[in-house]
């Protein structure tokens, strides 16, 4: 593991994280960077290699991390702040190097509970997992 790369990225966290959407401790730790068009909400992020799983891959629960803040991002923008009540992922390819983009969008949006959907892709377009989740408004 680069060790100072891991460091400064801890580093840069805790001096840069606000607790807010997209600003927030674990957003910056992960890099992060966050956009939104009229229906999504993007979120890319550098993979390093502090964020691998022992056999030399993007970890699974990183993974998940950023496809659920990819919809949760999305539901606060477009209805406000939820709840994730459940979260389906399909891990599809490994991802170990260059920079990743979750887009989710919406499936349904509802007063009270939402249906999201969200896809992980590398540089090259490749589907690395997607997901779909319910979310509960609060």
């Amino acid at each position: 593991m680069n060790e100072a790369q891991t460091t400064l990225a801890f580093q840069n966290a805790i001096e840069t994280y606000k607790q807010d959407f997209g600003t927030f401790f674990l957003a910056r730790l992960l890099g992060l960077e966050v956009t939104y068009t009229e229906d999504t909400c993007v979120v890319q992020m550098p993979v390093m290699d502090f964020q691998f799983n022992p056999q030399g891959s993007l970890h699974g629960g990183v993974i998940a991390t950023i496809l659920d803040i990819s919809m949760g991002h999305l539901l606060n923008r477009h209805v406000g702040p939820g709840a994730t009540l459940d979260m389906n992922v399909q891990y599809l390819k490994a991802a170990r190097s260059g920079k990743v983009t979750a887009i989710g969008s919406f499936i349904r949006k509802g007063r009270q509970i939402c249906f999201l959907r969200a896809e992980l892709k590398d540089e090259d377009g490749a589907l690395i997992a997607s997901a779909t989740s319910t979310w509960k408004v609060i």
